[in-house]
């Protein structure tokens, strides 16, 4: 399909003529009769188009122009258009303007003319389409990436949190499991950055919009960046509207807008350093404003700092750490939202600042922020027989040992097969599992528990690598009722647990 000419010349023998030339030169081509049909046969892909100036005001023009602008960025149509001698009409002007990859050829046109510049043309074509295959390629390549990179996390974030369980008051060991915490803290986020960039690229990122209000999402981003700001000795000041504003967005997206850009602030903003946030309503949207007074930006540099894996330098020319896609990640993550991300510097050494722009509007006086959530060391539940399944012995031997720690009778699994051994010889309150095992994954194995069910309860979490919306949906059809992205947070597994007993004692009080 995608190594053959498509020919609309609706009038006289030129369409019939032309694929005979083309054949004498093996080429494959396809005649359309009509613009409809041109328009259905573009759609099952082409390595090019052959048309004739005549029939562009008959539909070709739109047809060819409407490809164009929703053609995806690797693609650019190559288009032979065979002219008429003489002045240039109105609707050659019109395609010359609009068709962008176009390619003029005046009747009469030699047989090996029109056989030459159609090899041409796929050759050009061909390479589009590797640049297509290169892109697929990394883009798996980052999603694979980040999968195996989240995987060592966890037992990393889990073994830490045992060390502080097993000696709570070594101050040593505390220094260390904060050292520890904080760099995985970090190496979690360019992971999902890395992740993001592979949804992003192959539109898979899908907004879970809820009704948020922007002080709480300001106050997350300060928590987040708090300390590395405090780190540096730079202050982080607020200056938000008295009225609480309301967004129908995706928290977690918005959360990401923000730090991204406050994190990148961070970096470039010497210590005893500033950087304030500021709101203000502007008709139907809020206007966030993120501003230091570091080393700032050239006018030249605006533009590019958006750019997927651009890097900034410092005022040493020596580039800066990180992955360079912080801020393309907020620019695109606000314009799902229907917003956008600016940005301004009097230049180098005067400070940047940066204007995220969203909907929002006024919330009334009866939306009331939700309860914060209860301290991460309340008492815990009674005992119960939990079931860890993993075929990374040290993630599920280390998350292990963080239940036993709290008192509850906890076993592991290697192995899909393993899982339903344990299954069977004593039913379990809670399984927390990975997807990706090899022999029987995650989804199969969950289907077995639940048809081993018989009504009996238990909570199943799934634990994995893979955050994509498709996972999350295959997990919940598989029998899961969570689905947590590795490193998982211990605390946020045992929340989910102390939530399922107490609504399993509320509903046995009813009875």
């Amino acid at each position: 399909m995608e190594q053959r000419i498509l020919i609309h010349a609706p009038a006289g023998q030129d369409a019939a003529l032309a694929v005979r030339v083309l054949a004498s030169g093996a080429i494959d081509s396809l005649a359309c009769a009509s613009a409809g049909e041109l328009a259905q046969q573009l759609s099952l892909g082409a390595g090019g188009v052959l048309t004739v100036e005549e029939a562009l005001p008959a539909g070709a023009w739109q047809v060819l122009n409407d490809y164009a602008r929703q053609q995806a960025d690797w693609s650019d149509l190559p288009i032979l258009l065979l002219t008429r001698s003489g002045q240039d009409s109105l609707p050659l002007r019109q395609a010359i303007a609009t068709l962008g990859n176009l390619t003029l050829l005046e009747r009469p046109v030699r047989a090996v003319t029109l056989i030459t510049s159609a090899h041409a043309m796929l050759r050009a074509r061909a390479r589009q389409y590797q640049v297509r295959e290169s892109a697929r390629r990394k883009d798996e390549f980052i999603a694979t990436l980040g999968h195996e990179l989240r995987n060592p996390l966890a037992p990393i974030r889990s073994s830490a949190a045992v060390l502080s369980r097993l000696y709570p008051d070594a101050e040593q060991i505390t220094k260390v499991r904060d050292v520890i915490e904080r760099q995985v803290a970090q190496l979690t986020r360019l992971v999902d950055d890395l992740l993001d960039v592979a949804r992003i690229t192959t539109g898979k990122v899908t907004l879970q919009r809820q009704d948020v209000l922007l002080g709480q999402i300001i106050g997350h981003v300060v928590e987040l960046c708090q300390e590395p700001a405090s780190a540096k000795g730079i202050a982080l000041t607020l200056d938000l509207p008295p009225q609480p504003l309301l967004l129908h967005a995706d928290h977690t997206r918005l959360v990401q807008i923000f730090s991204n850009i406050v994190s990148n602030a961070i970096k470039f903003t010497p210590p005893g350093g500033h950087i304030h946030i500021s709101a203000q309503m502007a008709g139907e949207q809020v206007q966030v404003s993120l501003a230091d007074n570091g080393i700032g930006l050239d006018a030249e540099a605006i533009p590019r700092i958006f750019s997927m894996f651009e890097q900034s330098r410092a005022p040493s020319g020596q580039l800066a750490s990180g992955l360079g896609i912080g801020l393309s990640l907020a620019r695109q993550f606000a314009e799902l939202h229907g917003g956008s991300v600016q940005a301004y510097s009097a230049g180098a050494g005067q400070g940047s600042r940066f204007v995220v722009t969203l909907p929002a509007w006024e919330a009334p006086q009866s939306v009331v922020a939700p309860a914060a959530p209860g301290p991460a060391n309340a008492a815990p539940g009674a005992a119960v027989r939990i079931l860890v399944v993993d075929d990374n012995r040290d993630a599920a031997d280390a998350l292990q040992t963080m239940f036993q720690l709290d008192g509850h009778v906890a076993v592991v699994a290697y192995d899909g097969q393993q899982a339903l051994a344990q299954v069977a010889l004593a039913w379990p309150r809670l399984i927390v599992m990975d997807l990706g095992m090899p022999g029987m994954d995650g989804y199969e194995t969950a289907r077995q528990v639940r048809r081993l069910a018989n009504g009996r309860d238990c909570l199943m979490i799934a634990l994995t690598g893979w955050g994509q919306g498709d996972t999350r949906q295959r997990t919940v059809e598989a029998g899961f009722d969570f689905h947590l992205t590795k490193p998982a947070d211990y605390m946020a597994i045992t929340a989910l647990l102390e939530q399922h007993l107490a609504s399993h004692r509320a509903r046995t009080a009813q009875m």
